[in-house]
């Protein structure tokens, strides 16, 4: 008995160690967490006629945070700087690049940001401007043209201007939307988080799993998710009456205490698993158990005065990953709000032989893909194919329509999953041989279907094999060699059948007896014969010699 309780024990503590756990903590740089909120801003093209790029920094500071900060414009390149801030703060500033002019928000004659430097900067001014945002971009526009980005920072610690250009290609108009700040690499921008997190130690083969916490104490009720990874689980545990909503379809799968809100279908899913405990450990512990894995990728929670949140889970800003090229079976073209997809090309309409990726194939084959996307959950979605076409590889490029069958597979053999197959018989005459196969697909949900993006595989083509003057060569196995041969012994005995019943009917034994078209004139003569002594008379002899000696000597005499 006390060993079966000894066993127990080292199996709990065995288990107890399979599966990491990890406290967390409230990290000084928000850039370091894989969750970071999103905030309101833009980012544009735009250099005033003056050479100078447009920044609005837009300061929001927790009630309990110090209000204090550091800015670093020594190697910044030239441009105009804004900063705005709802609440006093207060900004250090040791050296500000001759090209750089700072603006302050003024109120009722008083700076909302007190400045603390070592002397007097000319380049730095106090100004009485709109604090709404939507105003404020419209008053930057009006003053210097244009606005090259906007950037919403959540308690800021240290923004630092780098000497590297700050603008983006594309429009040149301010247009404000949800953003992830830690994208704009031409500013270091160090902000206390408000968020707790930590991370196990993981290998490179370990699943990618985030974890996202919200107390039962915490105000968030409305949770906007962004996911930037491709084929990641997400475990999110909140309060009874939480809603997350995931703005893309890039996630893989995922598992929640709440309702998820998917607005691309239209669909909700219900709660699959219940939580009521909040703890760190509890819900870690319960998320390795529902996806079955030993370790997690990041934990995050979340505490927020705001009831409503965005959030964007991505790469570690502050992280270099490095990556090792392999070879691709096929890739995905698609927004970054869409699910990756991928084909599988096949030679035979059973589909059980994948074709390799190596592998080349002659132009008169008919080439039979399959189409298949990560699941959403416990959604089942229907992928349509729109269109094909094919693309050669090379300095000048061909593109041809690439007409396709679809092929039938039910719902239990392809779920998220669609069958098609190609022909490529108008590649014969073309001159290359390595193509691109890329199709334009749609993601359904009941009736809802939105923009599944394209997925491309590469293909190297070769001519059919050409035909030869020379009989083909049948190769025959076990079965085919003893059945020619039973039926060449079926053939033997009818023929043999056939002449004994000829020798029965007509009494002579045709085919049998070679010497008898010799000795008679009429071999089909009804005439008996008459027995032939073999030893004939002298007469006979003499008379034959006779016959063959004048004979013989008839030449000689005429040359006589």
């Amino acid at each position: 008995m006390e060993s079966s309780a000894l066993l127990l024990c080292l199996a709990v503590v065995i288990v107890s160690a399979s599966s990491p756990t990890c406290d967390p903590v409230k990290l000084s740089d928000n850039s370091q967490n894989y969750v970071r909120e999103m905030q309101i801003g833009c980012w544009t093209s735009f250099i005033g006629q003056d050479k100078a790029e447009v920044h609005i920094l837009n300061l929001n500071f927790a009630a309990t945070d110090g209000k204090m900060f550091s800015l670093e414009m020594a190697q910044a390149r030239p441009m105009n700087l804004i900063v705005t801030s709802r609440e006093t703060a207060h900004c250090l500033i040791n050296e500000v690049n001759a090209g750089v002019n700072i603006y302050f928000l003024q109120r009722s004659n008083t700076s909302t940001v007190v400045l603390h430097t070592n002397g007097h900067l000319s380049n730095v001014h106090t100004v009485d401007f709109p604090s709404e945002d939507e105003e404020l971009v419209k008053w930057a526009t009006k003053k210097f043209g244009g606005v090259t980005s906007f950037t919403t920072v959540a308690n800021p610690k240290l923004m630092l201007s780098k000497a590297t250009e700050g603008t983006k290609a594309g429009s040149e108009e301010c247009i404000l939307q949800n953003e992830d700040p830690s994208e704009k690499q031409f500013m270091m921008i160090e902000a206390e988080s408000t968020f707790k997190s930590c991370s196990p130690q993981q290998s490179a083969d370990d699943p990618d799993l985030h974890i996202i916490n919200i107390p039962g104490d915490a105000d968030i009720r409305n949770v906007s998710v962004r996911v930037d990874r491709k084929k990641t689980s997400v475990f999110l545990r909140g309060p009874q009456g939480t809603t997350w909503t995931f703005l893309n379809l890039q996630h893989t799968k995922f598992c929640s205490n709440n309702e998820i809100l998917l607005p691309a279908f239209a669909h909700r899913i219900q709660p699959e698993i219940t939580m009521s405990s909040d703890k760190a450990e509890d819900v870690q512990r319960k998320a390795l158990d529902y996806f079955k894995v030993a370790t997690f990728t990041s934990y995050t929670e979340i505490r927020s005065e705001e009831s409503t949140l965005l959030l964007v889970l991505g790469q570690e800003s502050s992280t270099v990953t490095t990556t090792v090229a392999e070879p691709t079976l096929s890739s995905t073209t698609v927004p970054p709000d869409q699910m990756p997809l991928l084909m599988q090309l096949y030679t035979s309409p059973d589909y059980r032989s994948p074709l390799d990726p190596n592998a080349k194939v002659q132009s008169d084959k008919r080439i039979y893909a399959e189409i298949s996307g990560n699941t959403l959950g416990a959604m089942v979605l229907t992928i349509q194919v729109i269109s094909c076409f094919v693309r050669s590889k090379g300095s000048c490029p061909v593109v041809k329509e690439l007409p396709f069958i679809p092929e039938y597979c039910s719902l239990n053999s392809c779920p998220n999953s669609t069958r098609l197959s190609f022909s490529l018989d108008q590649l014969h005459e073309l001159t290359s041989t390595t193509w691109d196969v890329e199709c334009s697909v749609k993601l359904c949900y009941s009736q809802k279907c939105v923009d599944g993006g394209r997925v491309k595989r590469n293909l190297e083509v070769t001519p059919p094999c050409q035909q030869t003057l020379n009989p083909p060569c049948f190769d025959f196995g076990l079965p085919g060699v003893l059945g020619i041969a039973f039926g060449g012994f079926l053939i033997g005995v009818l023929l043999i059948g056939a002449l004994w019943f000829i020798k029965i009917k007509t009494g002579y034994p045709t085919g049998l007896d070679m010497a008898s078209p010799l000795s008679s004139g009429c071999p089909c003569s009804g005439a008996k014969r008459q027995p032939v002594s073999s030893n004939p008379s002298p007469s006979e002899n003499s008379s034959a010699n006779a016959s063959i000696g004048s004979t013989q000597s008839t030449p000689t005499s005429s040359m006589a």
